[in-house]
């Protein structure tokens, strides 16, 4: 047996229409509640768009213009590393040299004594008894003059680099 509508009470058929009202959604609401979470997302890609946007331009800019000034300094640097490398060992065979005449001043002052001739005569005439009367015998030594190097030789100076670096000492009068 089928039961129209027509057929049940009327709390019954008011009852069952308000439980269906309240049961079907409203298609406005669900609408609305679908828009709000389109148009957040829709902020959210503009949003990563632009911050897109700015990396890449950023990215341009340290590729033209920051990437060429860092190879020119890369390159400058490696100049200057040459000439450290350069001054290092210049510096070491000019202390190599100069353990070398510091040794023979060393043994110059054993053969002929700590005090040279003429400041022994002067003490001598000043009236110093103890200097008076000693005078070593002098001993024939010869003595070859080590190798002299001129600076320039190993940092030779460009004409640009002269004009740029102007005279500090003052000149002999």
């Amino acid at each position: 047996m089928l039961l129209v509508d027509a057929d049940q009470p009327e709390p019954m058929r008011s009852g069952a229409r308000e439980l269906a009202l309240f049961l079907t959604p409203e298609p406005g609401a669900e609408a609305k509640e679908v828009e709000e979470t389109i148009e957040g997302m829709l902020l959210r890609l503009e949003e990563f768009c632009s911050l897109a946007d700015l990396i890449r331009s950023d990215t341009s800019q340290i590729l033209e213009e920051n990437i060429p000034v860092l190879k020119a300094k890369l390159t400058e640097m490696r100049g200057i590393y040459a000439k450290v490398d350069r001054l290092e060992a210049f510096v070491k065979m000019v202390g190599h040299h100069v353990a070398f005449l510091e040794a023979d001043v060393l043994q110059a002052e054993r053969d002929h004594g700590a005090f040279p001739q003429a400041l022994r005569r002067w003490l001598g005439s000043a009236g110093l008894p103890s200097f008076r009367n000693k005078s070593p015998a002098p001993v024939p030594v010869t003595y070859e003059l080590p190798t002299l190097y001129r600076t320039e030789d190993y940092f030779p100076v460009d004409a640009g680099e002269a004009q740029h670096h102007p005279r500090t000492c003052p000149r002999p009068l």
